[in-house]
């Protein structure tokens, strides 16, 4: 079936009652009955190792990217550590430098644990090959990064990972599996924080990751999923299979709206400079379009750009815009704008004057119109 088939209908419908309901049931129990003989008949035990909803929602998230199975998770976060703890002391990460949560959690806890770690820009393939090591057991990338939108050859990094006998995968939440495919294009596993584009209002929070073939490692994962307890609750589950069938839809939209405001920003004499992969000028351009597009179009909802003034012109800005909502946020139907350099920890290579735009469903007019007015009430041209 088509993406948008399967957005709509990921799994098969369970009667109920003798009844088929369109929509499923919320089983919110966190018991389930054994029978007289011990056994339980539809192998749930506890919510915590697994329940109607979730077990349907990683089923649908497996198919949308074209993995063999899914481990749904209460957070991104709680995905990435799952992840990072299933690894040994010693073992050493590669990851894309620049996303804040991840090199947070390698920083300041699994450094401490014993995992050597090796931040970077791996947009540059030549510079992850040669970081390799012999106890290299991971290579995590991030494509278009958050929030420089560099955009890293995942066909290329994920065969350098296979040749080192380490294991590749993908955050991929920029883009959703709407835009990119990493399962297709190499990678082990993909990454997503379901709080943004898959679940898409604002509502949820969530992680998944997605195995391309269940390896050792996934079962690892997939047990620590259990064992540590960070699960979504059914009705998180739920909010996420109803996001999920408008995903195409939004997403499309999205980019279609970011396209434009990028290209119109491009040449306004209040912005420096536009970072967004859809654009000729953008350094990664080229191979966005190969492993980017995949027939339905698009760069995705998110771009920075800076404006021409320092952290106080750039934050001033905020302050004018009456549509956009000022959120630390991304890929929900709203349009957020959000100063990066006042949310990152001290030290961030994030630029003072870089402001992060996360594009929603709006009529892209209005967006521009709101963003023009903005900039010109707070930069002096």
């Amino acid at each position: 079936m088509k993406f948008e088939t399967l957005s709509v209908h990921p799994v098969e419908r369970v009667e109920q009652a003798g009844s088929r309901p369109v929509v499923d049931s919320i089983s919110l129990s966190t018991i389930y009955e054994r029978r007289a003989d011990g056994e339980y008949p539809e192998g749930f035990s506890y919510t915590r190792a697994s329940n109607m909803n979730r077990e349907h929602l990683e089923q649908a998230l497996a198919q949308l990217e074209g993995g063999a199975a899914a481990a749904a998770f209460a957070s991104g976060s709680a995905a990435t550590t799952a992840v990072f703890q299933s690894l040994s002391p010693g073992d050493h990460v590669l990851c894309t430098d620049g996303f804040y949560g991840t090199r947070k959690l390698l920083e300041q806890v699994f450094k401490e644990w014993g995992l050597e770690v090796t931040l970077m820009d791996t947009s540059h393939a030549a510079n992850v090959q040669a970081a390799i090591r012999r106890e290299t057991k991971l290579i995590w990338i991030e494509s278009p990064t958050n929030p420089m939108m560099r955009v890293t050859d995942i066909r290329r990094v994920c065969e350098i990972a296979r040749q080192a006998g380490a294991t590749s995968i993908v955050d991929s939440t920029i883009s959703s599996p709407v835009l990119q495919r990493p399962l297709d294009l190499g990678a082990d596993m993909v990454m997503h924080s379901t709080t943004k584009y898959l679940g898409g209002h604002s509502d949820i929070l969530g992680g998944a990751l997605i195995a391309r073939e269940k390896t050792p490692l996934f079962e690892r994962i997939h047990f620590l999923q259990a064992a540590t307890g960070g699960v979504p609750s059914p009705f998180e589950c739920w909010l996420l299979m109803r996001g999920m069938k408008t995903l195409p839809l939004r997403v499309r939209a999205q980019s279609a709206n970011a396209h434009a405001i990028a290209e119109y920003l491009s040449v306004h004499p209040c912005v420096e400079s536009v970072l967004y992969a859809g654009l000729k000028s953008h350094p990664g351009n080229e191979i966005a379009e190969q492993q980017m597009l995949g027939g339905y179009g698009g760069f995705g909802g998110l771009l920075s750009f800076l404006v021409r003034g320092d952290d106080k012109d750039a934050l001033s800005m905020t302050s004018h815009v009456k549509l956009i909502t000022r959120a630390t946020s991304l890929g929900a139907v709203e349009t957020t704008i959000d100063h990066r350099y006042s949310v990152e920890p001290p030290g961030t290579p994030t630029p003072k004057n870089l402001l992060r735009l996360s594009v929603g469903i709006e009529h892209v007019d209005d967006l521009i119109a709101d963003l023009d007015q903005a900039l010109r009430k707070t930069i002096a041209i």
